[in-house]
């Protein structure tokens, strides 16, 4: 493995691990994104934490990181309907309304970070 994917990795391991425990220490921020039309915000709040966390620890391992990578792809092809219900304007963490702007940004850089997974899918 080249010296740019052993970083990569790394990055994507310490970054999916603590979005995970995010979900956890700080539940209202995500809870607040997750559009009203979805149903059980709190439990799909936790499903994600765990997930992240689960889809960052499989990257350690070699035998598991392929199945990982696959899962983190999934799992941001789901969040894509949170990022597009953001851009309505109407999404509020705690008191502060998202804004337009970071809701476009934050929706075209899902697509690089599903690149960035996926590349870990391959050997």
């Amino acid at each position: 493995m080249s010296t740019l994917k052993k970083i990569s990795l790394v990055l994507l391991i310490i970054g999916y691990v603590a979005a995970g425990i995010n979900h956890f220490r700080i539940p209202q921020f995500y809870i607040g994104i997750i559009p009203a039309y979805m149903p059980f915000p709190n439990i799909l709040n936790t499903l994600a934490g765990v997930l992240e966390i689960a889809g960052g620890l499989g990257l350690i391992f070699k035998s598991t990181r392929q199945f990982a990578a696959w899962g983190i792809v999934l799992l941001l092809i789901a969040f894509i309907p949170v990022h597009t219900a953001m851009l309505s304007g109407h999404t509020q963490i705690g008191a502060t309304h998202v804004q337009p702007v970071l809701a476009w940004a934050r929706l075209f850089f899902q697509p690089v970070l599903i690149l960035w997974a996926w590349w870990h899918t391959r050997n």
